[in-house]
């Protein structure tokens, strides 16, 4: 019987194994400075399958760097062994939604998700700490054993990387800075589809370093542009006399020939079929063009008239007279019978089926007052019925690139996703046009403090509420609050609409530390352990962890059903069956095989005596043979 793996993938590991299929005769072996052997690539021969000098050592090149980049690119594959715990109580709908809010360390959540979401998020929204001087960041400064997890005190992340106000008195103001937000970007871009792309909010302190970040992880050539948003009419002087009232939105794209953004939608209110043309509605267009030459400045003939007609002076015609007998016989074309002196001989159709049926998406178009902050404060305001966050966005902007960007059941993902403006806009959104767009917030559960009279209002409101006095909490909250507004506003037209989350929380793994380290455990360590499950965890917990060992999307339907008395989950429909009981009998294997799912999964403690654990691949072989079964 084999077990499950129960942590993230090694992606360095993932990494050399595709180098090593690419050019075999590369791999070799030499000695580390412990004295083992390890696996190398040799440079030499790489260098000669791709014809291609290897930059090295203190070699000028052009480059981007600074104090602990190659910590921060380690960070990205380092596998974890950690899960995502469901928590139904702070729900909503959890049985039903296609919606999650994720709480812990995003760099964490980001590569529990990888593998279950490769390639499949059509759009990431993020809005990351400015680095203003104020704002906490993770001082990601060292990568922990496996489930060598510290407890939070609310400034601390789950892997005790602690979170800390960067002032630009540190000594590294902007190391510190890049060091946690390139390991995020650098996981995210695998969970992106290849026509997804990624918006992210930032001011001028790292505008510029975020850029040369983003243009190496996805490469400058899908660089897409930068939207300036208007964020106040009013600012306090910088003493230089210059008055800041914006930000910037950078927009990279997985592949850039493959993205699309979708402005407004047009209204082609110009355009009828008054002749029955065939090809459909059209309108009048101007068949002249700036440039071109004297195959394009012939006289057009009218049949009826004689008259010629001329492009205008110092144009063309935006045609050959080649295509130009094309489109008169495909009724492009059009002369008249009867026109004016001052007018032309003949119409020239531009057919709606011919026509983009998008505006293009402007780089100004946020610079309107619509989308400052103060929206957004007045936003929290109606439905917390004071301001309980700081520097909030304007719903309004995450719907114009929601919009601009997903269509329908899309996933979108926001790994900073604050007061969960993303989510908001999200529903708010589906409820306009019924797409049913889903989203993913993450978010850690950085404490409020009282150090400002927007947290002072934010504490006494999770007093007032019973909840934890959190950031998590806020966004939850914020979340329900406005799903039910929207519902309420949109009627019976919303009757489908998703306004639920389900709300998971990340962990240390479920599994004691014996099943990554059977080696290192003493006879006397196994006769203490009862099972390999940590005692406080539940049977869901499982198979959440599960869920995510074999790729399996979190929102899932679950049910549970009762087999010989022991209870038994069925995970979209029977893809996945599992059952964590113990002293699961013969009658239970034949049932769950017999079911035929692509994967079952039971504790290696669970089955009743060693009969059945020995039965169990015979039960599945005969049953169930292409089931892949596994246990904890």
């Amino acid at each position: 019987m084999e077990k499950m793996k129960m942590q993230t993938t090694d992606i360095a590991n993932e990494n050399f194994l595709k180098l090593a299929a690419l050019f075999p005769n590369a791999v070799t072996e030499t000695i580390d400075k412990n004295g083992e052997v390890v696996r190398a690539i040799d440079k030499d021969i790489l260098m000669q399958e791709i014809s291609t000098r290897v930059v090295e050592g203190n070699e000028e090149r052009y480059q981007f760097t600074w104090p602990d980049k190659r910590q921060a690119m380690r960070l990205a594959s380092t596998p974890i062994a950690a899960t995502l715990r469901p928590c139904r109580e702070e729900s909503v709908n959890f049985d039903t939604t296609q919606n999650l809010y994720i709480e812990g360390d995003n760099l964490d959540v980001l590569k529990l998700l990888r593998e279950t979401y490769l390639g499949a998020v059509k759009m990431i929204y993020i809005d990351p700490p400015y680095n203003t001087g104020s704002d906490l960041v993770y001082e990601d400064s060292r990568v922990e054993e496996n489930d060598s997890f510290l407890l939070r005190d609310g400034q601390f992340d789950e892997q005790g990387n602690k979170l800390v106000k960067n002032t630009d008195s540190n000594g590294r103001f902007h190391t510190a800075w890049l060091n946690m937000i390139y390991p995020r970007l650098k996981v995210a871009k695998d969970l992106l589809a290849e026509e997804g792309v990624i918006f992210i909010s930032i001011d001028d302190n790292e505008q510029e370093n975020l850029q040369k970040v983003c243009n190496e992880i996805f490469g400058k050539s899908n660089f897409i542009g930068c939207i300036i948003r208007k964020t106040k009419t009013m600012t306090a002087d910088q003493q230089n006399g210059l008055n800041v009232q914006h930000e910037s939105l950078l927009i990279y794209a997985k592949k850039k020939d493959k993205c699309i953004l979708h402005g407004e939608e047009k209204t082609f209110k110009a355009y009828s079929n008054p002749d029955n043309d065939p090809n459909g509605p059209w309108c009048a267009g101007d068949p002249s063009a700036r440039s071109g030459g004297t195959s394009t400045s012939f006289p057009i003939r009218n049949p009826y008239t004689g008259r010629e007609d001329y492009p205008p002076h110092g144009r063309y015609w935006a045609f050959s007279q080649t295509t130009l007998e094309k489109y008169i016989r495909d009724g492009k074309v059009k002369f008249k019978e009867i026109y004016g002196e001052n007018e032309r001989g003949f119409i020239f159709k531009r057919y709606k089926k011919d026509m983009d049926l998008y505006d293009p998406v402007h780089t100004l178009f946020a610079i309107e007052n619509l989308f400052m902050n103060e929206v957004a404060t007045e936003e929290i305001n109606k439905l917390f019925s004071q301001n309980i966050f700081d520097y909030p966005k304007p719903v309004s902007l995450l719907q114009k690139i929601v919009s601009y960007t997903t269509g329908k059941n899309d996933l979108i993902i926001d790994f900073f996703s604050g007061s969960a403006t993303t989510a908001h806009a999200v529903m708010s959104l589906n409820a306009q046009d019924n797409l049913s767009r889903r989203f993913i917030m993450v978010q850690i559960p950085e404490n409020l403090t009282d150090k400002s009279e927007t947290g002072k209002r934010a504490l006494h409101f999770c007093e007032q509420e019973s909840m934890t006095p959190n950031l998590c909490s806020i966004g939850k909250e914020r979340i329900r609050r406005a799903g039910k507004k929207i519902k309420e506003d949109a009627g019976l037209t919303a009757a489908d609409l998703d306004i639920g989350f389900r709300v998971l929380k990340l962990d240390s793994s479920n599994m004691e530390d014996v099943y990554y380290a059977p080696d290192k455990t003493s006879q006397d360590d196994l006769l203490s352990l009862i099972s390999n499950i940590k005692h406080d965890r539940t049977p869901e917990d499982l198979l959440f962890q599960v869920m995510l060992g074999f790729g399996i999307t979190l929102d899932s339907k679950i049910e549970e059903t009762v087999i010989s008395g022991k209870k038994v989950f069925k995970v979209a429909g029977n893809f996945l069956i599992a059952c964590f009981d113990d002293n699961v009998t013969d009658d239970v294997v034949k049932a769950i095989a017999t079911e035929q799912p692509t994967y079952a999964v039971l504790r290696d403690s669970s089955f009743a005596n060693d009969s059945v654990a020995a039965n169990f691949e015979q039960i599945f072989a005969t049953y169930s043979p292409d089931t892949v079964r596994r246990v904890l």
